[in-house]
C-alpha cells in the first residue's frame, strides 16, 4: 500500500512540473535581435506614459570585467502609482519593484524576453486584498502586452 501511495504521489509531482499555470517566469520569443527588441520596449513604455528607470547591458559590464555573455539586457520601468498601491498592500512589494523585463539572447541566437509573471507575488508577498490582486492582475496583463510588442517585428 505505501508503494502506491509513493508511486501516486510521485506521478502527481511530474504532472506539475508540466504545467504552465502558475509559472514565475514567462517568456516569450522574439523576432527582433536583443538591441532591437529593447528599443521597442523602451518607446513602448514612453508612448504608454510609464516611467523608464534604467537599462542594464550585463554583456557589457561582463565585457569591462573581460568576460564574454551573450547579448544580456535587463530593462526596470513601472509605474510609480501602481508600485505604491503595491507597497501600500505590503512593504516586501518593493523587493519586485520596479517592474523589470530580460531580453537575452541563446546558443542558437534566438531572442527571448523574460519577465516574472505578477501573479507570483501574491504568494511570495501573501497578497489576499481583492484591490490589491486586481492591481496585480492588471499587471500581469500588461507586462504580457509589453513584452509581446516588443517582440514583434
Amino acid at each position: 500500500m505505501t508503494k502506491i501511495l509513493f508511486i501516486v504521489i510521485i506521478g502527481f509531482m511530474l504532472l506539475g512540473c508540466d504545467s504552465k499555470k502558475g509559472a514565475f517566469l514567462e517568456t516569450v520569443e522574439s523576432q527582433n535581435d536583443v538591441p532591437t527588441a529593447v528599443a521597442k520596449l523602451i518607446a513602448t513604455i514612453k508612448a504608454k506614459e510609464l516611467t523608464h528607470f534604467q537599462t542594464i547591458d550585463h554583456a557589457k559590464n561582463a565585457k569591462v570585467v573581460g568576460l564574454k555573455l551573450k547579448p544580456e539586457t535587463v530593462v526596470v520601468f513601472g509605474n510609480p502609482k501602481m508600485g505604491t498601491l503595491l507597497m501600500q498592500c505590503n512593504p516586501s512589494m518593493g523587493l519586485d519593484l520596479p517592474l523589470r523585463i530580460l531580453f537575452s539572447t541563446d546558443y542558437e541566437g534566438r531572442t527571448t524576453i523574460t519577465y516574472t509573471n505578477p501573479e507570483y507575488w501574491t504568494l511570495k508577498h501573501n497578497i489576499k486584498d481583492k484591490k490589491c490582486l486586481a492591481i496585480i492582475k492588471k499587471a500581469h496583463i500588461a507586462m504580457q502586452n509589453l513584452a509581446q510588442e516588443a517582440a514583434k517585428k
